[in-house]
């Protein structure tokens, strides 16, 4: 799916998200697996839930599945990354202008961050761009 035609998922569908894209396939009950091993027991969630915040995803087109008669195989339609990359465009045009320096100055301002770590993310960011200068 392109990234211009990504919607921004609930909190509830980006979790399920997560879970499908670290287990790569998954039937419902893998996905449910996956999300109850991080609650406690009081927070459990339901089959129906679970099942219900798939099909919505598979609307989405963030889902596809592989049907084994009823049995669903379900996996990930669009990569993490571009998901990620969508919604941090997305969260920098609603916070931040757009502007990647508004964020990073937000971040510094608020999080106390060293300057070792400012160093470092620089040296990160050239060491991207210039992979990026590279593959053109």
């Amino acid at each position: 799916m392109e990234e211009n035609k990504l919607k921004e998922l609930t909190r509830a569908e980006e979790e399920v998200m997560q879970a499908l894209w670290k287990l790569k396939t998954a039937f419902a009950k893998d996905v449910l697996k996956e999300l109850n091993d991080k609650r406690s027991e009081t927070e459990h969630l339901a089959y129906n839930t679970v099942s219900t915040i798939i099909r919505i995803l598979q609307e989405k087109g963030f889902v596809g599945h592989k049907a084994y008669g009823k049995t669903h195989e379900y996996f990930p339609l669009v990569e993490k990354s571009n998901y990620s990359n969508f919604f941090l465009n997305n969260f920098m045009g609603k916070y931040f202008g757009g502007s990647f320096q508004n964020m990073v100055s937000f971040f510094v301002k608020q999080n106390n961050v060293d300057l070792k770590e400012m160093e470092d993310l620089m040296k990160h960011i050239e060491n991207e761009q210039e992979k990026s200068d590279e593959n053109k």
